[in-house]
């Protein structure tokens, strides 16, 4: 029987791995302490909240905050509006994504090079604020659902990730066998290129998901109906422009509850606000880290 041997590790070694960890330790308290504060502010009562008493475990349990998030009909809408931003959003830019990326991957495609170098421009000069509001008020979709939707249909960026998955997973004999048995271009595409992919879907997706679920500027340039507003500008609205001012409130108990109160609300809604991200990623992760390194593999 041999035994395992392992090679022993000098001294500056094991100072430079405790280095580290001790650096990694820091930093994930760093990371950790905010999330865990606001997680159990929005569990404590709101006089715990003023009163600066809550640290890492919830005080005075309650639920009256989100009781209060979901009583509010404006948080309600910009919630349903972000849900419906991020399916339909989502569902566009993926689908002209692959649309694009697919033939760019082809060998057989007439003009692919020159088509990525105009893309590429893209990336390196863009037009601006002002051209983009007037391109958007001269298609008539100004104050309406599409401005949260088209303009930001398709990214470059992953359009070159896609274009590299496909060059490097979908072989060219593959299209070729499917065109000598007669199969179609979409019949390929749908029965044999979507099916191979689901790892650059999954990173396509959630890209684009979690963009549009923190869509903020966008909303905030072309939106004016506040029944358009995505849950991003509700929560602006009540962390930046809901203050109290001191000068109107005579009663300082009654302030002081509503301050505790609003700041209970700021905790509760950013909590509901993360979640929908905080539950899919877990799920996502290991195609979300495969298509990534498989489409960063050559550009």
């Amino acid at each position: 029987m041999f035994k395992a041997s392992r090679i022993r590790e000098s001294y500056g070694d094991r100072l430079f791995l405790l280095g580290v960890y001790a650096f990694l330790s820091v930093v994930t308290i760093v990371v950790l302490f905010p999330l865990i504060f606001i997680i159990s502010s929005s569990f404590s009562s709101p006089q715990a909240v003023v009163s600066g008493k809550v640290w890492l475990l919830p005080v005075d349990f309650t639920l009256e905050g989100y009781k209060a998030v979901f009583r509010n009909p404006q948080i309600v809408f910009g919630y349903l509006n972000s849900l419906y931003y991020t399916v339909i959003g989502t569902a566009v830019n993926v689908a002209l994504t692959v649309m694009l990326a697919y033939p760019l991957a082809r060998k057989t495609f007439y003009g692919r090079n020159f088509i990525m170098v105009l893309l590429v421009i893209t990336m390196m000069f863009e037009g601006g604020l002002i051209p983009l509001y007037l391109v958007v008020k001269n298609l008539h979709i100004l104050d309406t659902r599409w401005a949260m939707i088209l303009p930001g249909a398709m990214a470059v960026f992953q359009v070159i990730v896609a274009r590299t998955f496909f060059q490097t997973t979908i072989p060219e004999e593959i299209a070729e066998a499917a065109e000598l048995d007669g199969c179609s271009d979409i019949r390929f595409i749908t029965s044999m290129v979507i099916p191979l992919s689901k790892p650059i879907l999954a990173v396509l997706t959630l890209m684009y998901a979690v963009g549009h679920w923190n869509a903020y500027f966008d909303a905030l340039i072309f939106l004016k109906s506040p029944d358009l507003f995505p849950l991003q500008i509700v929560l602006r609205n009540i962390l930046i422009l809901n203050s109290i001012d001191p000068t109107m409130v005579t009663n300082v108990d009654q302030m002081l509850a509503q301050q505790g109160l609003k700041d209970l609300l700021k905790y509760s809604l950013i909590v509901v606000a993360s979640a929908p991200v905080l539950i899919i990623y877990p799920f996502v992760q290991k195609h979300f880290v495969k298509g990534v390194m498989i489409g960063s593999l050559k550009g």
